[in-house]
């Protein structure tokens, strides 16, 4: 199993498949550094938008990977990776002078719009980033912007952006006709209703759970704490203990 963008290329290179093969050394040192841009620019904000909104996270993202880690893992692991997000937005943008959230959030906003903004100029009305042929670039930037642009959110601050960009949503249209022609799920367009409203359903049943468990933590504190109880001693009358002594020395 290979995870991780720059471990799937490597493991590809090592195949003898490279989509940069064709390309100059110019346009390579282009592709390094746009994903250092989508990395620095637009990463903290998809995943603000994906694991920290709360209305999003609540609605779209704990449902999703929680349908794909069994119980009880599901009700912790998403939790977790929240809090991951969160601080690692933190870690790498929450320096002075921005020091509360807000200020870090309007920040981060600003900077995937202008690194949109970026991209659109770059794709222009080419097909791909550079020329009629997919590279490396264009791979990274569709897997930023295909969930951002296909996931049904309630907050859309970056999505709504996006979608005023046509020929970034057009970039990701393609790619989806040309390379997924059913979802990774295997689920046609047609089928997408049935696929929002098992969501749905699914999202109030991990709800449910999480409330319930709330409830027998909060049952449990609340409960009155009694005093561990002794077991009575038991005392044995002259005549039994004379009586054990003579069994014990039987044979």
């Amino acid at each position: 199993m290979v995870s991780q963008p720059a471990k799937i290329l490597n493991f590809l290179r090592k195949q003898k498949y490279n989509a940069d093969y064709e390309l100059s050394a110019k346009q390579g040192a282009d592709t390094l550094a746009y994903i250092a841009l989508l990395e620095e620019k637009l990463l903290p904000a998809v995943l603000h938008t994906f694991w920290v909104e709360s209305d999003n996270y609540f609605t779209v993202t704990k449902p999703w990977f929680a349908s794909q880690i069994p119980f009880p893992l599901s009700l912790i692991l998403p939790g977790r990776m929240s809090k991951g997000a969160l601080n690692r937005i933190l870690l790498t943008r929450g320096q002075p002078p921005l020091y509360h959230l807000r200020e870090v959030e309007a920040q981060i906003y600003r900077d995937a719009k202008e690194c949109l903004n970026l991209l659109s100029n770059r794709l222009g009305t080419s097909q791909f980033f550079f020329g009629d042929t997919p590279s490396t670039l264009d791979a990274y930037v569709f897997g930023f912007l295909a969930p951002l642009y296909k996931v049904r959110f309630p907050k859309v601050q970056l999505q709504e952006h996006l979608k005023q960009l046509s020929n970034l949503c057009r970039f990701c249209d393609d790619i989806l006709s040309s390379y997924f022609r059913l979802s990774l799920g295997g689920i046609s367009p047609a089928g997408q209703d049935t696929v929002d409203a098992n969501l749905q359903k699914l999202t109030q049943l991990v709800n449910k759970e999480s409330n319930l468990i709330e409830k027998m933590d909060d049952n449990l504190r609340q409960s009155p704490q009694l005093p561990p109880r002794k077991l009575p001693t038991l005392k044995l009358t002259p005549a039994e203990e004379e009586n054990n002594s003579f069994q014990r020395l039987s044979p």
